[in-house]
C-alpha cells in the first residue's frame, strides 16, 4: 500500500503526524515543489486528534489579537474560501451567534465585539435579544443578548482534511501509514529517520505530531518547549430532524480555557451540542462518559428547549492538543533543519492552511527538489454533505449500502480503490459515512464486510473497532 524508498533516497521534506495540519502541511510542500513524505503512526490519516472535530471554519474573531493563532486562522480561512472550489470542497453559510444567558455575560459580550474588530472581523455586530429570538425562534426565552459573526460557516470535519492530503498524492507525494517515528539523526547536511518501518531519508523534518508533539521532539531534537496536556471534548449528536430547530451556529461566551458548549448543525445533516473541556494524562482515552453526556444533553435543552423531544444517533470524544501555553507553539531550529508545530488546539481545522503557510514561510530560502505546481492535479472529493449534491442521486451508483446516510457501493468501491484506501473501518467511516447513521451499522455491517473482504485490517466483524 505504501511501498518504502530505498534508504539512500532523501526526501525534502518529512513531515510527521497526518492531523490536518499534517494534511495541510504535506499540500503546501507539494505544490512548493518538494519531494514530500508523510509519516502517521496510525493506520489511517486523522487517526488522532483531527479526527473529532466541531468542522466549523472559524473567522478567528475571539483569537487573542496579534497571536500567531489569528494570523494563521486569518489565513487558512481565507484561502479555504479561495481553494474550494477547485478541490469541491463543501461551504454551509450558516452564521454564528455568540449568545448571553446571564448579566454577567451580557456585560462582556461588547468586549468580545471590540476584539473581533481588532482581529479584523468587522462585519460582527451586536443583535438585540428580540431579533436574535426572531432569527432562531426556537431558542430559550430566558436568552439576554447577544451578537452576530455572520462569516462563520460549516465545512466538513474529514472530507477538508483527505482532499488536501490526496491532492499531495497526486501531485507526487508519499504517505507511510502505520509509521511510528522512534529516533533520529542530522548528520549536518539531512534527517536519516528511524522508524517501526524502517529509516526515511529527509533534508527536513516537520513536527505535526499533534498530541504527540512533545514526544517526537524529545526524540528527534532530545528536548521540547513545551508539554502536551491533553483536554478531552466530548459531544452529543442528535437525529437528523433536529436540525430543523436552528440555521446558526451557536456559540458561547468563552472562557479563558475553552470556548464553551455549542450547538451547531453538522454538515452531515445531525444536529451536535459540545464539546466539553476535560484535562486529562492520557493521549490515548477519548471515551465518553454517561454524566458528562447526560449534563450536554441538559444543556442543549436548556438553551434549545425543542430538543428534547429528539433522540439522540451518536456520542463521541477527541483530544486537543493543549499545552502550558495560550498561543501555538511553532518554532524553527535552523541548524537541524527542524520545525515544530504545536499547540494547535481546537482551531487547527480553521487554520491549518494558514499555518501551512507559515512553516512555508520559514522555510523560504532552503532548496526544493522541483519549482512550483503552477497547475496541480485537483483529485475527486468525498461527498458527504447532505447540504450538496449526493452520489446517491447519480444513475449507475451500484445501489445504496448504508441507508442512513445514503452511502453507495460505487462510493464505497472507488475510496477502497483510490490513491488513499482505508486500512481499518474507521478509516472507512471517515471517508464514506458507513454506520455512522442512526442505526449504528446495524442494517449495513453485512454487506460491507462483503465488498470490503480482505482490505480491512481487522475484517469488519472480527473485532470492535
Amino acid at each position: 500500500m505504501n511501498p518504502p524508498s530505498p534508504q539512500q533516497d532523501c526526501y525534502d521534506v518529512a513531515i510527521i503526524g497526518a492531523g490536518v495540519v499534517g494534511c495541510a502541511m504535506a499540500r503546501r510542500f507539494t505544490l512548493d515543489g518538494a519531494r514530500v513524505v508523510l509519516i502517521e503512526k496510525g493506520r489511517d490519516v486523522l487517526d488522532g486528534a483531527s479526527k473529532a472535530n466541531s468542522a466549523i471554519l472559524h473567522t478567528g474573531f475571539d483569537a487573542p489579537p496579534g497571536s500567531l493563532e489569528q494570523a494563521c486562522i486569518a489565513k487558512g480561512y481565507a484561502e479555504y474560501l479561495e481553494i474550494r472550489e477547485s478541490l469541491d470542497l463543501p461551504l454551509l453559510k450558516s452564521g454564528a451567534m455568540v449568545l448571553a444567558w446571564d448579566a454577567d455575560q451580557l456585560a462582556r459580550l461588547e468586549g468580545l465585539v471590540d476584539k473581533a474588530h481588532t482581529n479584523g472581523v468587522d462585519d460582527v455586530a451586536m443583535m438585540t435579544r428580540a431579533r436574535i429570538l426572531a432569527r432562531e425562534p426556537a431558542l430559550s426565552s430566558s436568552l439576554k443578548g447577544g451578537f452576530d459573526i455572520p462569516g462563520e460557516f460549516l465545512i466538513d470535519p474529514w472530507a477538508t482534511a483527505h482532499a488536501y492530503v490526496l491532492q499531495a498524492l497526486v501531485n507526487g507525494a508519499d504517505l507511510r501509514r502505520d509509521c511510528e517515528v522512534l529516533a533520529g539523526r542530522f548528520d549536518g547536511g539531512q534527517w536519516e529517520i528511524e522508524t517501526s518501518r524502517g529509516a526515511i531519508n529527509a533534508k527536513q523534518v516537520i513536527n505535526c505530531a499533534g498530541l504527540y508533539g512533545d514526544v517526537i521532539d524529545q526524540r528527534l531534537l532530545g528536548a521540547s518547549e513545551f508539554t502536551i496536556k491533553p483536554r478531552k471534548g466530548q459531544f452529543v449528536v442528535f437525529d437528523k430532524p433536529a436540525s430543523k430547530l436552528l440555521k446558526a451556529v451557536i456559540l458561547p461566551v468563552p472562557t479563558t480555557t475553552t470556548k464553551g458548549v455549542v450547538i451547531f448543525r453538522t454538515i452531515f445533516g445531525n444536529l451536535a451540542v459540545g464539546p466539553t473541556a476535560e484535562e486529562q494524562l492520557s493521549r490515548e482515552d477519548a471515551s465518553t462518559e454517561a454524566q458528562a453526556l447526560q449534563d450536554l444533553r441538559a444543556k442543549g435543552i436548556e438553551m434549545l428547549p425543542g430538543l428534547a423531544t429528539y433522540e439522540v444517533t451518536t456520542t463521541y470524544a477527541g483530544l486537543r492538543p493543549a499545552t502550558e501555553h495560550q498561543d501555538y507553539q511553532i518554532t524553527q531550529d535552523r541548524a537541524r533543519n527542524y520545525i515544530t508545530v504545536g499547540g494547535i488546539r481546537s482551531t487547527g481545522l480553521s487554520a491549518a492552511l494558514g499555518i501551512a503557510r507559515h512553516v512555508a514561510r520559514l522555510n523560504t530560502g532552503v532548496g526544493l527538489s522541483g519549482g512550483t505546481i503552477s497547475a496541480p492535479i485537483c483529485p475527486a472529493p468525498d461527498r458527504l454533505s447532505d447540504y450538496h449534491p449526493r452520489d446517491w442521486q447519480n444513475a449507475g451508483h451500484g445501489g445504496i449500502v448504508c441507508h442512513c446516510e445514503m452511502v453507495t457501493r460505487r462510493e464505497i468501491e472507488a475510496v477502497l480503490n483510490g490513491p488513499m484506501p482505508p486500512a481499518t473501518l474507521q478509516g472507512l467511516k471517515r471517508r464514506t459515512r458507513v454506520c455512522m447513521g442512526r442505526c449504528q451499522g446495524f442494517y449495513c455491517t453485512g454487506p460491507l464486510a462483503e465488498i470490503t473482504r480482505g482490505r480491512l485490517n481487522p475484517p469488519i466483524g472480527v473485532a470492535n473497532e
